[in-house]
């Protein structure tokens, strides 16, 4: 069992609670790995994922994972949301936090799973009002830039190298 695993209190090879006997999810931690893994590059696109993993360090590989099994395996993949609607929640928690970087990525990854540019600009201004101003037209900016960005690569000018 690895330590994450350990600390965690799961099996390596079960999706069992070792210390309650619980199920906590679906499959193993590799089936939850491998549906995160499709759905962060449903979601993300298999040359963000492919990047970030090539980045990945010793110091940075047991994140890499975490974020694909849990974030992507559990949450992304659970039956209650669609993938339109997560994206939604995601843009306006990003904007609200002022999660740029982040907001940005999420912001293309919308587009890749059908949001319309529209339908962006509806999140951030109802995060405007929840959010607050400030936060929303930072996320505007960010997101203007984003969409930009998305159409230069469409139009194979991509500015960003």
């Amino acid at each position: 069992m690895n330590a994450r695993r350990a600390a965690t209190g799961t099996g390596a090879d079960t999706n069992t609670d070792t210390s309650t006997g619980t199920d906590i999810g679906i499959g193993t931690g590799r089936d939850r790995w491998e549906a995160g893994d499709a759905t962060r590059r449903a979601v993300l696109g298999d040359e963000h994922v492919d990047r970030a993993v090539a980045e990945s360090t010793p110091f940075t590989a047991d994140f890499q994972e975490f974020i694909t099994t849990y974030a992507w395996g559990e949450i992304w993949t659970r039956p209650g949301l669609d993938r339109r609607t997560r994206s939604c929640v995601t843009l306006a928690m990003l904007a609200a936090l002022g999660h740029e970087h982040e907001l940005g990525m999420h912001v293309r990854a919308a587009l890749r799973i059908g949001l319309t540019e529209e339908e962006i600009k509806e999140v951030l201004l109802q995060t405007a009002i929840y959010a607050g101003v400030p936060a929303a037209n930072r996320a505007f900016a960010v997101a203007r830039a984003a969409l930009e960005s998305g159409r230069d690569e469409e139009d194979g000018n991509d500015r960003t190298g």
